[in-house]
This record gives C-alpha cells, sequence and structure tokens, in this order.
C-alpha cells in the first residue's frame, strides 16, 4: 500500500513538472512565436518569459524578426533589343507583423524570390543592354517599390534590392570589350593630337615671343649705334670746325686716303685724280722753306741738299717717310714694262699731273704782270 502511494505521487510529481515546464516558453530577443489554441491563432508572445496553457496551447515555429538578406541566383531576362542575359540580385528585408508572415504565405522567402525575378523581367524588358548596364539605381528603386508594395500584406518590409551582376553572353561581352578597346584608343589618340596641337602652339608661341625681342633688342641696337655714330660724327665736326684746321693738314690727310682706292684684291687699274699735284704741291711747300708775297716767279727756287731729308716745320718729321707710309712712291714712279695696264695708268696720271703743273705755271706767269705792281704799290 505504500508503494503503490509513492509510486502515485511520484507520478503527479513528474506530471506537475513536466506542467509546468510546458507551461513556460522563454522567447529570444528580435524573435517571436505565434500560439494557437485548438488550432486557432491566440496570440504572439513576445521575448522574455510567457506562460501557456501546455496540452491546450501550441506554440509555432520561432520567427526572426531581424533584418535578414537573400541571394537569388542569376534569372534569366530577356532585354528589349532581345538578348539574354543573367541577374544576380541581392534581397534585405525585414519580417514586421509575425502572424500575417505565419499566416498569409506559407514560404515567404521563396514568395520573394520569385516576385523579383518576375519584376526583373517586366523592368529590364523595357531597357537595352546598354541602359540596363548603366541604370541599376533605377533598377533597385523600381524593384524595392514593387516588392515592399507586394509583400507589405505578408507583414514583410524589403528594405532595400541590388543588382549583384548582369552576364550578357560571351559574344556580347566580345563585342563589349572591342568596343571598349576601340573607345580607349579613340581618347587616347585624341589626347595625343591635343598634346601635339598645345605643343606646337606653345612652341609657335615661344617662337613667337622669341623673334619679337630679338627685334626689339635689334631695333634698340641700330638706334644706339645710330645715336653713337651721329654723336661721333657730331663731335669730330665740331673739333674740326673749333680747331679751323689748316689747308695743307687737309691736303694731308688727302694724301693719306689715296692708298686706300688700291686696297681692293681686284683693282688692276687706278687712276690718279688730277687734284693729287696740288695736294703734292701744297704738302711740299709745307716742308719748304718760306717765300714772301713779292717774290716774282723768275726767282730761282731753293732746292734743298740731297744728302739732307725733308722734314716737316716744327715737327722733325721726314717727309720722304711720310709719303712712303702714305704709299705714293710707288704710285707716282713710273709702271713696270711687263704691265700694259698698269704703265697706261701711271702714264696717264703723269700726263694728267704735268698737264695741271704746266697750267697752274702759266696761270701764275700770265697773273704775275697783274699782280706784281700791284704789290708793289701795296709795298
Amino acid at each position: 500500500m505504500v508503494l503503490a502511494e509513492i509510486i502515485i505521487a511520484a507520478i503527479v510529481a513528474l506530471f506537475v513538472i513536466i506542467t509546468v515546464m510546458r507551461s513556460v516558453r522563454i522567447v529570444p530577443q528580435a524573435r517571436a512565436r505565434n500560439i494557437e489554441r485548438f488550432g486557432r491563432y491566440r496570440k504572439t508572445l513576445e521575448p522574455g518569459m510567457n506562460f501557456i496553457i501546455p496540452f491546450i496551447d501550441r506554440v509555432k515555429k520561432e520567427i526572426d524578426l531581424r533584418e535578414q538578406v537573400v541571394a537569388f541566383k542569376g534569372a534569366p531576362v530577356i532585354t528589349e533589343d532581345n538578348l539574354v542575359v543573367l541577374i544576380d540580385t541581392v534581397l534585405f528585408f525585414q519580417v514586421t507583423d509575425p502572424r500575417a508572415a505565419d499566416y498569409e504565405i506559407v514560404n515567404y522567402i521563396q514568395a520573394i524570390e520569385q516576385l523579383t525575378a518576375t519584376m526583373l523581367r517586366s523592368v529590364i524588358g523595357s531597357m537595352d543592354l546598354e541602359e540596363s548596364l548603366t541604370s541599376r539605381d533605377k533598377i533597385n528603386n523600381m524593384l524595392r517599390g514593387v516588392l515592399d508594395d507586394a509583400s507589405g500584406k505578408w507583414g514583410i518590409r524589403v528594405t532595400r534590392v541590388e543588382i549583384k551582376a548582369i552576364d550578357p553572353p560571351k559574344s556580347v561581352k566580345e563585342a563589349m570589350e572591342k568596343q571598349m578597346k576601340a573607345e580607349r584608343e579613340k581618347r587616347a589618340a585624341i589626347l595625343t593630337a591635343e598634346g601635339v596641337k598645345q605643343s606646337k602652339i606653345l612652341t609657335a608661341e615661344g617662337e613667337k615671343q622669341s623673334a619679337i625681342l630679338t627685334a626689339e633688342g635689334e631695333r634698340q641696337s641700330s638706334i644706339l649705334r645710330a645715336e653713337g655714330q651721329a654723336q661721333a660724327i657730331s663731335t669730330v665736326f665740331q673739333a674740326v670746325h673749333d680747331n679751323d684746321p689748316d689747308p695743307k693738314l687737309l691736303a694731308y690727310q688727302y694724301l693719306q686716303t689715296l692708298p686706300q682706292l688700291a686696297q681692293g684684291a681686284g683693282n688692276t687699274f687706278w687712276v690718279i685724280p688730277s687734284e693729287v699735284t696740288s695736294a703734292l704741291k701744297m704738302v711740299t711747300s709745307a716742308f719748304g722753306p718760306e717765300q714772301g708775297a713779292g717774290d716774282g716767279a723768275d726767282k730761282p727756287k731753293r732746292e734743298p741738299a740731297p744728302e739732307k731729308a725733308q722734314e716737316l716745320p716744327g715737327t722733325g718729321t721726314d717727309l720722304t717717310a711720310v709719303l712712303n707710309a702714305a704709299g705714293l712712291a710707288q704710285a707716282i714712279e713710273a709702271p713696270a714694262a711687263d704691265d700694259p695696264v698698269q704703265g697706261n695708268g701711271s702714264a696717264q696720271a703723269n700726263s694728267s699731273a704735268q698737264a695741271n703743273s704746266s697750267a697752274q705755271a702759266n696761270g701764275a706767269s700770265a697773273s704775275q704782270p697783274e699782280g706784281g705792281p700791284a704789290a708793289t704799290e701795296a709795298g
């Protein structure tokens, strides 16, 4: 009897323990569990400790309330230009109503995947391949709006949809690579041409500025050179004017310039001007003794001693050395017999000099009778 009571008490205690354990449900944070009583939805258990009636209330599987990520493999989609592309998508969603997610749809993950594929065909079908490759943001926004509206009654909120990859056919990829390569070569050629253009422009600008500066420098140099020459000429002229040179000095300078006429490499014929005899006489008179204004023309001239060289008065300069330095000694002498051209030129020069000397002598003889009495009366 006692043994039977102990067994019954143990069974009752075990039943109580099991009942207590089944009446307490602990739900983790961000989770939810739906309760059915006699097969009908009664409530949703909140996170924490919850009490239910054991053997009457049935607790369904746990539902995650956190945001979830689901990746869908490539779905074949036909574009507007009749190209089949494979599109991989990534879906971000969150369960906002555990009751609707449990009772409104059997498998909301599969439902979202099929809805995403359907909407992709609808959206991509209205775009060509080029537009679909460059309009991912537009496709993402359109998909998110449509999926959010369709899944709202399922207690699901679609937060974000991303196009992971768009894979066109292999032939299209090859054509796109060729097009990209051609486009890059085109841009490279354009950039090279632009660089060459800019280089030529800069080079031309530099040459222009260089030419301008060179011309400006030559202009300034020419102006300064001309001003210097003008100042030098003015200074020389003023010095000559102030010093009032003697005609004998001018005749000596004239004789010094004569050899320069024969310095040319191609000069084979040289005509001595007729004025050279006058210059010679004037220079010679500068080296001879002074004569009075009343001396007659028939007075014998004083000949210098043959062993004494004539000198410039007051300077001690040898006249013969001066004539030799000026090159007049060789020019006045008779030409060589083997050069008929130079002989003719020298003969012409000697004849011209003799004619001028005769003319001057005749003029002096003709004017002497008139000048003699006048000079005597003046005396």
